[in-house]
């Protein structure tokens, strides 16, 4: 059985002469990674006319299907005219200036920003809904059901703002639950509807090259079709992706297992691409290598992602010299609202001193605790603000993942102090800097000045009412997680998502998208931009893997009939 669970990746396989060598398949397009990035792309040159075969080392859908759904888009879209703000694409891009800090070049970002209501219309076309109700009550890290459209980053900060109005750009998709699984239900189905080739349980192992360097397919590694073997590698799979946070030992067993069947069961078939290969497999949240060689101090938050999150798509592109940056930004996920009380409080580091806004979006915190605070925070509130927010937990509709850990933490999680030194001491904090802290918020809301770190008035409520109670926020609280997804990936040419090397040379016949890419949010995730930017960067990639004339386009099509049986049915999705 296989020590470790990530997909091996072996040195590209150099073919002579590819006119001539045996492929198992044949297309203009393949896409390797079936989630959001991967559906768009291969949707989009199918689009253009390509013959497209997209692969998933599982099912398909990876992180996006977990996600809860929301696309990052704004420049006025028909939901929010219809909810009745003003939006521009120069509004979001002055906002997202803030977020992405020159991480893509200027006209990048302002592409994205120009193309946001029309890649939220085709979003539409494929099937998935949107709407323009806003949840009452103010921000919120995802809105209650039956609400669709909300302030999903820091647009209301005061540091954040221009001289543009601010709008929500949340679009959550219409469904009912997480909308993660109803986007990506759309999108599957689009695929599957448009005449995508489906390569399910077929992992890639290494890309195919010529004499030239260029990369012209990929060695597949694929179970047998509709076999038993098949069917318990998609239920361990399925089992690992409900319990990989909850209890990640038994996890990693099974995703061993999983590999193990892998490699005593699956056969290499060659995958030939006429035009190009993308690589979409997401992140690299569950591969421990790398997160120790780059990311280090995240390997004990929360794993937001899929198992196929394993960086296989980053390791292919590195197989072929692709160059990779930013490996060690991480976003990690620490929200305070709701309840909608607890930004009122104040949050500290170890030695009792505040260090943040609390109103700021929860990536924004997370990042300050995780990377300035070496994992460790406390959220300070008084007597009235914790029965505050305890009644809003009961009454206020959030969900239970919401509303769950945030009473077990402060009915049975709390540390609790008479006076602000007792509970210092409690909590092992500098007494003199917690009191400090506390006062300087307090006499800034009682003399109606500025908060000193720049709260906006709604969020600041004086903390007077003792007894006091101090919250762990941490990475290592055991009952409110704080999650983290990677950011990083391969570097690539902006304006096509073609993969380059370290000089900046682009790779003949690579792409990569979504995740596996640096891409908008690499530098600061806010909620919606990642599948915001699967979308952009996979329909990116498609259209300029698109030609007037596909070399060969007639014997890609001629072979679909020679290998239908490994092509996933409908069906049995």
């Amino acid at each position: 059985m296989n020590k470790g669970y990530a997909t091996d990746i072996l040195p590209p396989l150099r073919i002579e002469k590819p006119d001539t060598a045996e492929w198992g398949r044949v297309s203009d397009v393949l896409v390797i990674g079936w989630g959001a990035a991967g559906a768009c792309t291969a949707l989009e040159a199918k689009a253009g006319g390509a013959d497209v075969i997209v692969a998933d080392r599982f099912c398909g859908g990876g992180a996006s299907a977990k996600s809860g759904g929301v696309v990052y888009a704004g420049g006025g879209t028909q939901q929010q005219q219809k909810a009745g703000y003003s939006d521009s694409p120069e509004a979001m891009y002055q906002y997202l200036r803030h977020e992405a800090q020159g991480i893509v070049a200027d006209e990048t970002l302002k592409r994205f920003c120009d193309q946001s209501r029309e890649n939220l219309a085709w979003l539409e076309s494929k099937g998935a809904p949107y709407s323009h109700e806003v949840p009452p009550g103010g921000k919120t890290s995802y809105p209650q059901d039956g609400y669709y459209l909300y302030y999903s980053g820091n647009e209301q900060v005061p540091a954040y703002q221009s001289e543009y109005p601010h709008a929500p750009r949340g679009h959550r998709t219409v469904g009912k639950g997480h909308g993660g699984v109803v986007l990506y239900h759309h999108l599957q189905q689009a695929c599957l509807r448009e005449g995508v080739r489906v390569m399910t349980q077929s992992v890639a192992r290494r890309l195919v090259i010529d004499n030239s360097g260029r990369i012209i397919g990929a060695e597949l590694m694929c179970l047998p079709f509709d076999s038993k073997v098949a069917e318990k590698h998609r239920r361990l799979a399925a089992r690992a992706e409900k319990l990989q946070n909850f209890s990640p030992a038994y996890c990693d067993r099974l995703r061993r297992r999983i590999a193990d069947i892998e490699q005593k069961y699956a056969q290499p078939i060659l995958v030939r691409a006429l035009s190009g290969v993308v690589l979409t497999t997401g992140g690299f949240i569950f591969n421990r290598e790398l997160l120790k060689s780059h990311a280090d101090k995240y390997r004990r938050n929360f794993k937001i992602g899929a198992t196929g999150c394993d960086g296989s798509g980053l390791r292919l592109g590195q197989s072929v010299s692709g160059a990779a940056d930013y490996l060690n930004h991480v976003s990690a996920w620490r929200f305070i609202n709701p309840p909608g009380c607890w930004p009122k409080g104040i949050v500290v580091n170890p030695q009792g001193e505040r260090f943040c806004n609390e109103e700021v979006y929860g990536a924004t915190l997370g990042h300050g605790i995780c990377e300035n605070q070496q994992g460790k925070a406390w959220l300070i509130l008084d007597s009235k603000l914790r029965w505050q927010s305890i009644k809003q937990c009961l009454t206020g509709g959030y969900w239970l993942f919401q509303s769950g850990p945030a009473l077990m933490l402060m009915l049975l999680g709390a540390r609790k102090g008479t006076t602000v030194a007792e509970l210092a001491g409690r909590c092992k904090m500098e007494a003199q800097q917690l009191q400090q802290s506390m006062d300087l918020y307090n006499q800034a809301i009682d003399e109606d000045k500025p908060d000193p770190l720049g709260k906006s008035s709604d969020y600041c409520q004086s903390l007077q009412n003792g007894p006091f109670y101090a919250l762990d926020i941490s990475v290592s609280s055991p009952v409110f997680p704080l999650g983290a997804l990677t950011l990083g990936g391969l570097k690539v040419n902006e304006e096509s998502g073609q993969v380059v090397d370290k000089n900046g040379c682009e790779i003949a016949g690579l792409f990569a998208a979504g995740r596996t890419a640096i891409g908008i949010p690499t530098n600061m995730y806010i909620s919606g931009l990642s599948l915001a930017d699967c979308v952009f960067s996979g329909r990116r990639a498609g259209r300029s893997l698109i030609h007037d004339n596909f070399k060969a386009s007639g014997q890609s099509r001629l072979r679909q009939a020679e290998s239908a049986d490994h092509d996933l049915a409908v069906e049995n999705l």
